[in-house]
C-alpha cells in the first residue's frame, strides 16, 4: 500500500492566506445551520452538528465550483 503524505488525517489550510477566509465560512454555515461555533474549543458540540458544518461547507463549495466552471452566476448564493 503506497503512504499518501498528503492525506495525513489533518484539517490544514492548503492555502495558508486563505485560513481567516474559511474560518468566516464555517461560522456562517455554522449560524445558517443554529449550531453554536465559536472561535477556539468547540469541544461541547455533537458530531453531528460538527459534520454537518463541514458537510454544508462542501456543497457550497461544490455548487460554486460548479457554477465557476459553467459559467453561470457570480458564485454567491
Amino acid at each position: 500500500m503506497a503512504n499518501n503524505s498528503n492525506n495525513s488525517g489533518s484539517n490544514r489550510v492548503e492555502v495558508p492566506q486563505a485560513k481567516d477566509a474559511m474560518d468566516r465560512f464555517k461560522m456562517e454555515v455554522a449560524s445558517e445551520l443554529g449550531v453554536d461555533l465559536k472561535k477556539g474549543y468547540n469541544g461541547d458540540i455533537t458530531a453531528k452538528e460538527a459534520g454537518s458544518v463541514g458537510g454544508e461547507m462542501v456543497r457550497k463549495m461544490i455548487k460554486r465550483q460548479e457554477q465557476e466552471m459553467a459559467g453561470t452566476g457570480s458564485g454567491q448564493e
